[in-house]
């Protein structure tokens, strides 16, 4: 029987193990280059620029400083086995008064009935196993840990403010937990661009035990924890940008919705920006897609059923109706949902069969899931650099082959490129939000229209030219084209990248 145990170790177990895999996030090498000094292309970069990953930058850098690629992927996993840890044990929720996300009784009951179910781990196992390549190096598993103690400390702490319990010693504590979560939010807007997900989480507790509980409680005791989430977003103005770290969540939101032109751009062009459904329609990683459009959009209706029948957990109900409307907006969002359906997975009663057949049955689908992860592991490399998404042979090839003019590359190499061979300035790399609307467009526009990036060069002095042969399928016309040009050579070719040189 699977105890407490499979809730507060086995699940976040299994997160850590899936998430062993090598970094095939590209842009967590040009962070990396940051940590070292701040990186911009010999191209154009609109201004101003504020850095909201620079925490993020310093951790990862000393991190792979230590012990290269395989302890930032050991790291990584540790982290990701943490999110689910915090969103899965209800500790803290609860005060001597009652629970903010549900009676004490309610979870320790939801608890006992896991105990005895036991589909639970093996959905939540499968359900991590699928989507384990959501589980990257990126920011954002930062602000999900982060979202993970405000989780379980907001509730808690704005019961305490709002009780107003006058003992010396609770108030101590009381006071202490929130100066910590204020610095932490303080940490949180350098770490990801989504630290408004922290005060809006505050903001949505706190209106939910203000409409539960306004007839108990004297509108004094509403002054206090209403000063401490104004506070939680006032923490940007702490910093030396100030207004430009406030408003930078805006631009996140402008870049998933394509409000401006190069936000538009972006918003159509970036894979993990698109809609699940447009990645399905498109065929494009069709078991994922299509189990990512399911699980969101039943995640949205059984979020609004929750809250049309009861008043109860609204905080919890609310914020899995959120996070599967930005699923469904976009792909790269569905790692916000994730945390959340696991927990919901771990809940639910099933019921299929009968109860020895339950056992039998999940033993069964957690030795599949736990033998096909033992088999990719023999075909990772040892250095755990996911080397078909960044050109490692090609860079080794460049940085003992200089050149004079300026060097062209695709924008997920760039990053790599920054960080191998920094003295080799890059065109771009994924950071898009430093790019116009016009420059990208043309970028796009090499492309289909190989003429346009022949003559561009010879006009930039572009004398060096990187692309992808196999990951990505953008550069297949500019490839023909640059192979019968009289004036470009392959002067590098391996078995993901391919090196041009001009003669």
């Amino acid at each position: 029987m699977i105890g407490l145990l499979g809730i507060g170790l086995v699940v976040p177990l299994f997160a850590i193990l899936f998430a062993i895999f090598p970094l095939t996030d590209t842009d967590v090498w040009w962070h990396m280059a940051c940590a070292r000094e701040w990186v911009t292309a010999w191209t154009p970069v609109r201004g101003p620029v504020v850095n909201v990953h620079e925490y993020f930058q310093h951790v990862v850098g000393a991190v792979y400083a230590l012990g290269g690629a395989p302890l930032l992927v050991a790291f990584k996993a540790l982290l990701w086995g943490g999110v689910f840890a915090l969103f899965l044990v209800p500790a803290g929720l609860c005060n001597q008064s009652g629970c903010v996300h549900g009676s004490a009784g309610e979870w320790r009951g939801r608890l006992a009935r896991i105990f005895g179910n036991p589909h639970a781990v093996a959905v939540a196992a499968a359900i991590l196993f699928v989507f384990r390549f959501q589980m990257e190096m990126r920011p954002v598993v930062f602000t999900l840990l982060f979202l993970g103690i405000y989780w379980n400390a907001v509730p808690w702490l704005l019961a305490r403010f709002i009780s107003g319990d006058k003992r010396t010693a609770e108030r101590v504590k009381t006071s202490l937990v929130a100066f910590a979560l204020l610095l932490l939010q303080w940490l949180w807007c350098r770490f990801q661009g989504l630290y408004i997900l922290g005060p809006l989480f505050a903001l949505l507790c706190l209106a939910d035990a203000l409409y539960r509980n306004w007839s108990a409680h004297s509108k004094a005791s509403v002054v206090v924890p209403a000063i401490f989430v104004a506070l939680l977003f006032a923490m940007p103005f702490l910093h030396g940008e100030g207004l430009r770290l406030f408003l930078y969540p805006f631009g996140l939101l402008d870049r998933l919705l394509g409000l401006t032109p190069s936000a538009a751009i972006f918003a159509s062009e970036i894979a993990e920006n698109r809609s699940p459904f447009t990645l399905l329609l498109a065929g494009e990683n069709i078991l994922a897609s299509a189990l990512m459009v399911i699980l969101a959009v039943f995640g949205a209706v059984y979020s609004i059923v929750k809250l049309v029948r009861s008043r109860e957990n609204l905080v919890i109900w609310t914020t899995l109706f959120v996070t599967a409307v930005l699923a469904l907006v976009a792909e790269r969002n569905f790692v916000l949902l994730l945390p959340l359906l696991v927990a919901m997975a771990c809940s639910l009663q099933l019921g299929l069969m009968n109860r020895s057949r339950a056992y039998i049955a999940s033993i069964v689908i957690i030795a599949c899931l736990l033998g096909f992860w033992a088999k990719s592991l023999t075909s990772y490399d040892k250095t755990m650099v996911a080397y078909q998404r960044v050109p490692v042979k090609a860079a080794e090839w460049m940085a003992q082959h200089p050149h004079t003019g300026r060097l062209f590359n695709d924008d997920r190499a760039g990053g790599y490129l920054a960080f191998v061979n920094p003295r080799d300035s890059i065109y771009m790399d994924g950071r898009f939000i430093l790019k116009s609307a016009d420059f990208f467009a043309r970028y796009l526009r090499y492309a289909r229209e190989p003429e346009v990036f022949l003559r561009d060069a010879d006009s930039l002095g572009v004398d060096r030219a990187l692309f992808p042969l196999r990951f990505y399928a953008r550069w297949g016309v500019l490839l023909g084209a640059l192979g019968q040009s009289p004036e470009w050579d392959a002067c590098h070719v391996d078995d993901y990248y391919i090196v041009f040189c001009k003669k």
